[in-house]
C-alpha cells in the first residue's frame, strides 16, 4: 500500500499502519522515527509503502537521496582513515560514515584488514540520528558474524536510484524485479546491492560485468514491467555470450 505524499514532521495516522506482529510491534524502516508512547512521523518527504506480512513500514523518498537508517546495507568507499576509524563515502552529498577499524568478523589490531583509499566494503548502518554522525559496520554486532559483509575485491559498481535498489534487495515477489534472478540462471556473477543506490558485480569477466550492470541501470531509468524485464535479461544474455 502507498500512501499520498507525506511532508516531514507528518504524523501516521493509524488507519495506515499495518497490524503489529505477535509480540505487538512494528517495523520501522527508513524515514519513519518512533516517539514514545505511539506516535510515527516522518522524516523526510515520501509515500508510506507497508508490508503486512512483516507488521513493516518505511517512507519511499521522493527526493531521490539516500536518507541514511539503521540496518540499511550499503556499499561504501574508503576516502581516508585515522587511529581507531575510516572515513566512507555513502553518497557523493551526505557527510562520511565512520567505520570503525575492528567492526570487522573477527577482528583485532593484528588480524583487521587493511584498508586503502578508494577501497570499497559492504557494510550495515548500526546509528543514523539527527545532528549525529552516521556509524557503519561489516558484522552482526549481536554474533559478531560478517553475515557477508566486509571489504569488496575486485568487480565494478554501477549507481542506480535508491528505490530502485530497494526494490533489487526484494526480489521479485516483494519488489517487482526479476533481473538479478534471471541472469543468475544463465550466467554466473557475484553481486551486492547498496540500499544507497550502489551495485557492485563481479564475474570475472568483464563482458559480463558490464553486462550486469547495465542491464541493471536500463532497468531503473525504463521501469519495466516484469515481462520487459524478462526479454531484457534474454537479450543481455545472448550479448554477453
Amino acid at each position: 500500500m502507498s500512501t499520498p505524499i507525506l511532508l516531514p514532521g507528518t504524523p501516521i495516522p493509524s488507519s495506515f499502519l499495518p497490524r503489529p506482529n505477535k509480540s505487538g510491534t512494528l517495523t520501522l524502516g527508513p524515514g519513519l522515527r518512533h516517539t514514545p508512547p505511539q506516535t510515527i512521523t516522518t522524516t523526510t518527504l515520501g509515500t508510506l509503502s507497508t508490508d503486512p506480512k512483516k507488521s513493516a513500514l518505511w517512507l519511499e523518498n521522493l527526493t531521490g537521496r539516500y536518507s541514511p537508517s539503521v540496518n540499511d546495507s550499503v556499499i561504501v568507499q574508503i576516502h581516508h582513515s585515522s587511529t581507531d576509524t575510516y572515513s566512507c563515502t555513502l553518497t557523493p552529498h551526505t557527510p562520511f560514515a565512520l567505520l570503525g577499524q575492528l567492526s570487522f568478523e573477527g577482528a583485532s589490531k593484528k588480524t583487521r584488514p587493511q584498508l586503502k583509499n578508494g577501497d570499497l566494503v559492504y557494510a550495515r548502518v548500526c546509528k543514523a540520528g539527527r545532528g549525529e554522525d552516521v556509524e557503519i559496520e561489516c558484522l552482526n554486532s549481536a554474533t559478531g558474524k560478517g553475515e557477508g559483509m566486509g571489504p569488496l575485491k575486485g568487480g565494478m559498481t554501477f549507481d542506480v536510484s535508491p528505490g530502485f535498489a530497494r526494490r533489487l534487495m526484494l526480489g521479485r515477489k516483494k519488489g517487482g524485479v526479476m533481473l538479478l534472478e534471471g541472469a543468475g540462471e544463465k550466467v554466473k556473477f557475484e553481486v551486492a546491492v547498496g540500499r544507497n543506490g550502489v551495485v557492485w558485480v563481479d564475474s570475472g569477466s568483464v563482458g559480463i560485468t558490464v553486462g550486469i550492470g547495465r542491464l541493471v541501470q536500463d532497468a531503473d531509468k525504463s521501469d519495466w514491467t516484469v515481462e520487459e524485464q524478462e526479454r531484457a535479461v534474454k537479450k543481455a544474455v545472448k550479448d554477453m555470450s
